[in-house]
């Protein structure tokens, strides 16, 4: 009896062993993506690799203590137009009650209107990041990180983002 017990014990503890490697396993080599998605033409799924891929520009945002910090990733205005959101001459009417739902991993949201995103609207570049100061962003705050310069406050500046959703406003 004494044996069959010790037999289970050693089989069990192999077997959750192997199962809670593997799951472990599959985590860390799933790249981690951004998704855009709701009111738009193409659903996109952007990893790093992909987001490596479109052009990058710098903003500068400060910290909330106020020191000046240097990013360096993507438009989201870019990153919309490969979505088919409506932006641009088509902005307009009740297109502009559109806005874009920035949501984090921890389910932190922040919202943006298009016109907010938008060059024709605004001459303020908002990215979304992939690197501050020339390395890959630090855990806890990437590896994806809206940056929106000139605000008083970085409250806007979603870490560890995961969604950008295009929604309608309603009434």
């Amino acid at each position: 009896m004494k044996k069959n017990i010790f037999a289970l014990t050693l089989l069990l503890s192999m077997f959750f062993t192997t199962f809670s490697t593997t799951l472990w396993a599959q985590k860390a080599t799933k790249e981690a993506a951004v998704k855009v998605e709701g009111e738009v033409l193409k659903t996109l799924s952007l990893t790093l690799s992909d987001l490596a891929k479109l052009p990058h520009v710098e903003a500068i945002m400060k910290d909330r203590d106020g020191q000046l910090q240097h990013y360096s990733g993507v438009p989201v205005f870019e990153i919309l137009k490969q979505a088919g959101v409506t932006l641009g001459k088509e902005l307009k009417g009740e297109n502009l009650t559109k806005y874009m739902l920035v949501r984090s991993s921890d389910g932190y949201e922040v919202v943006f209107s298009l016109a907010e995103l938008d060059p024709v609207f605004t001459n303020r570049v908002i990215i979304l990041a992939d690197q501050k100061d020339g390395k890959p962003l630090a855990d806890r705050v990437g590896p994806f990180r809206l940056v929106v310069p000139d605000e008083n406050r970085p409250a806007r500046s979603v870490l560890e983002v995961s969604n950008l959703i295009i929604r309608f406003a309603k009434e």
